[in-house]
Formats: structure tokens, sequence, C-alpha cells
């Protein structure tokens, strides 16, 4: 900042310089002028831009410190509960049904861990744009169906009706399969998670313009105001109780996936809960 602050302060002087040279200068004059203003605006532009870099790598800086601190505590919650289980077991202070009620939790630390490093690979991946993906014409409605049948049970364990929303015929487009039926399992899970018993999520899809829009809505607590980019960043959980279920990686995936395929996706405006759009290549 110290720097961009000098330049700048170069091409203040440059360009005052150059307004107070005389009206009567002859030809040579107005050439050193027009030098004098165009390196004053040269000056000022790299100014801007030296302030842009240095605001920007504040800014990469601060999301790496809150990822790590992020990536950190996701971490420490399961293992300080692995090592307190190890240490009871190993002490012989549990046996019998207490000591397997110890190893099946033990077991579902070690599953979150393993879940949680499997999403932060991929996510790497998909941002470093080390993909390999076989993108074809796929079949989008039959997709969703699959994907809504397979979510029913979860749904309706939380007094949750979950439904497909439909046009008539077939809805394609070009993608990956597997990758997508992990955004919509993404997606739904998020959902699921957020609505209330007696609420609802549906999943919608449309011919657009640009290729085919799917959206994900429910009528659970909705997202605060303000929030709308940032529920896509990694390890965003928003307040606390949105924090309390996973890592805060499933949305920042989702949209890694839909760029990948060239779509966008984005937070629309709902009157109650949260409705998510995508949109993927028409195929």
């Amino acid at each position: 900042m110290k720097r961009a602050g000098l330049i700048a302060v170069a091409a203040f002087l440059a360009g005052a310089a150059a307004v107070t040279v005389p009206h009567w200068m002859g030809l040579t004059q107005v050439v050193f002028v027009a030098l004098a203003l165009v390196g004053a605006a040269l000056a000022a532009a790299l100014a801007v831009r030296l302030a842009m870099e240095e605001r920007s790598r504040r800014q990469i800086e601060a999301a790496r410190r809150q990822m790590v601190a992020a990536v950190s505590h996701d971490l420490r919650t399961p293992l300080a509960s692995l090592r307190l289980l190890v240490e009871a077991i190993d002490d012989g202070v549990v046996e019998g049904k207490t000591r397997e009620r110890y190893l099946g939790e033990m077991r579902t630390h070690v599953e979150t861990l393993t879940a949680l490093i499997d999403d932060l690979f991929e996510l790497s991946r998909i941002e470093a744009g080390e993909i390999s993906w076989t993108m074809e014409r796929i079949e989008l409605s039959r997709l969703i169906d699959e994907t809504v049948a397979a979510m029913q049970a979860p749904a309706e364990a939380r007094g949750i009706t979950l439904a497909a929303e439909l046009p008539p015929g077939r809805v394609s487009a070009r993608a990956n399969a597997e990758k997508i039926q992990r955004l919509l399992l993404n997606l739904l899970q998020n959902a699921i998670r957020h609505t209330p018993a007696d609420g609802s999520v549906t999943v919608r899809a449309r011919v657009a313009a640009d290729g085919v829009e799917v959206e994900v809505a429910d009528d659970g607590e909705g997202i605060p105001p303000g929030e709308g980019e940032r529920v896509f960043e990694a390890f965003y959980r928003g307040d606390e109780a949105r924090s309390e279920d996973g890592a805060g990686l499933g949305l920042a995936i989702s949209r890694a996936i839909v760029e990948a395929h060239g779509g966008r996706i984005w937070l629309a405006p709902a009157p109650t809960g949260t409705s998510i759009h995508f949109t993927l290549r028409p195929a």
C-alpha cells in the first residue's frame, strides 16, 4: 500500500505540473505536457492496480486463515472424541454393551473424517481443473427421479414431503451423470437438513434458452439476506443454527461441479425458504 500511495502522489504532482503550464506554450511544450499527462494516467492506473492487488492478497490470506481454522475445527472434534473413546477402551473402564457402543461411535467418527477428507480432495481437484469426466447426453429428468427416490427415506424420517415437478417429455443435458447426481444429492441433503417437519422440498426442471435450468426449493428457515454468495464458499455455514451439521463443503462442491460443466449456480429470491438454481448446457 505504501508503494501504491507514493505512485499516486507522483501521479498527482505530474498532473498538477501539467495543468500549471502557461497557455502560450509552443509545440515542444505541448508534447511535454501530453507526455506528462500520459505518465500521470499510467501512474494512477498502476497505483489503482497495486492497491487492488494488495487488497486481493489480504482477502486471499484471510480466506486461507479461515479455511485452515475451519478444517482444524472439523478435524479436531471427531479426533478428540476418538481419543477419549480409545483411551476408555484401552484402560478397560468399559466393557460389554458399552464397549460395543463406543466402537460404533468410533466407526462413525472415522466415517466422518473420511468423508471430510474425500470432499476436500474432490473440491481441490475440481477447482484446480484436474478433472477427466466423460461428458455425454444424459436424460436429466430420469436422473432427477432416481435421486429423489433415493432421498425419500431420509426425507420421510424427518416428516418432509419430497417431490419432483418435471415437464412432460424428456429433459436432456450434456453432462457427467455421476457428478450431476452428486450435485443433486448435495442440494437435497442440504434442503432436507434445514427444512422442519411437515415441510416440503421440491425439485423442478425446465428447458431454458441457454440449456436446462434446475431448481431445488424448500420451505425451511431460508438464508439471511446478504449471504447469497457466501453460502457457496467452502466451510461457510452461516449462523449457529445452520452450522450444527456438516462441514460446509456441500454447496462449495456443488458450485465447483456446475462451473466445471460450464453452467452457473445461484440463490434465487423466494417468498419462503430457500431456492437454489443451476444451469447445464443443452445436449
